[in-house]
């Protein structure tokens, strides 16, 4: 079988160039060109030392992979165990934190002022709390918190302060709604939640203006629901179907928010069990249920 032809690149001189003379009238006197064995180079002592160096190029990159860390694979416990370590380092907000920092924004503190004897200046007859349910600036509040006031005033999250009006009462569950005359160009509306689903035991948090300090949380639990207050002395109608919570109450928390570890609210904080006579907390308080409340302004969102 023939072999192909190798060819090289080609010597043939281009067409108006000299030509050389021709092979076959070469003169005797021209001597043969020499041709150099490829492998003339490889002396032998050239080759011993062209073995010392690749030997020691494969010393040097076996030296540099032996001293190279070994990169051990992930286990599932490795992971389990930084998580721990997190966990144990990192403190996390707590849900009642969480729950506190969404309904903040919406909370005001509400103040009822009547003039004195001689008219001519406003003196502070109470003070409590509202939830703002619309953004903007209708408030939920007791009706005893504004009941009789001159004038009323709100005090908005960011230390906006201004007058509001009564719009709305429902004298039956205790509640007044007010319309707020100036509002914050970022007012946000809590946001409601249905309380069907509610049930003793689930985790709840008041916020309001206790003894007008605040605004402050106190957490706790749901005690029981469908419950009927009766005000001491008969001081006003006896109010059902009402949520119990163990969360701290006192004077100034009416008319606040009761909300859910998400945020929502469930109920607005009308009245704390008094057995004793004291207007101090002792375990028991009431909330109206915000479909209630929502009906005393003529809303229905659920």
């Amino acid at each position: 079988m023939r072999r192909p032809a190798l060819y090289s690149s080609s010597s043939r001189p281009l067409a108006g160039q000299a030509q050389g003379p021709h092979p076959d009238t070469a003169t005797p006197t021209q001597a043969a060109p020499i041709v150099a064995s490829r492998w003339a180079f490889l002396s032998p002592p050239r080759l011993m030392w062209l073995a010392i160096g690749l030997l020691a190029l494969l010393l040097l990159i076996s030296l540099s992979l032996s001293l190279r860390p070994m990169q051990r694979k992930l286990t599932q416990e490795d992971i389990n165990a930084a998580v721990l370590k997190t966990l144990e380092t990192v403190q996390l907000p707590s849900a009642v934190s969480k729950a506190y920092e969404v309904i903040r924004p919406s909370v005001v503190r509400v103040t009822g002022y009547v003039k004195n004897k001689d008219g001519t200046e406003d003196v502070e007859m109470g003070v409590g709390t509202g939830v703002v349910i619309v953004d903007k600036g209708i408030i939920l509040t007791n009706l005893h918190v504004v009941q009789g006031a001159q004038t009323i005033k709100v005090v908005f999250s960011d230390g906006l302060e201004s007058t509001a009006s009564v719009t709305g009462v429902q004298p039956e569950n205790d509640l007044a709604v007010l319309q707020a005359h100036k509002i914050p160009d970022d007012m946000i509306a809590a946001t409601m939640r249905s309380t069907g689903d509610l049930a003793p035991g689930d985790h709840v948090l008041a916020v309001g203006y206790p003894f007008g300090i605040g605004p402050s949380a106190s957490a706790g639990v749901i005690s029981g629901l469908k419950r009927t207050f009766r005000p001491p002395e008969g001081k006003g109608q006896a109010i059902s179907n009402l949520i119990q919570f163990d969360a701290a109450a006192n004077p100034g928390n009416s008319g606040g928010p009761l909300v859910t570890m998400d945020g929502e609210v469930v109920g607005i904080v009308t009245a704390i069990y008094n057995p004793n006579q004291q207007r101090s907390f002792v375990g028991i308080a009431f909330a109206v249920p915000i479909e209630n409340a929502a009906a005393a302004v003529g809303m229905h969102p659920f």
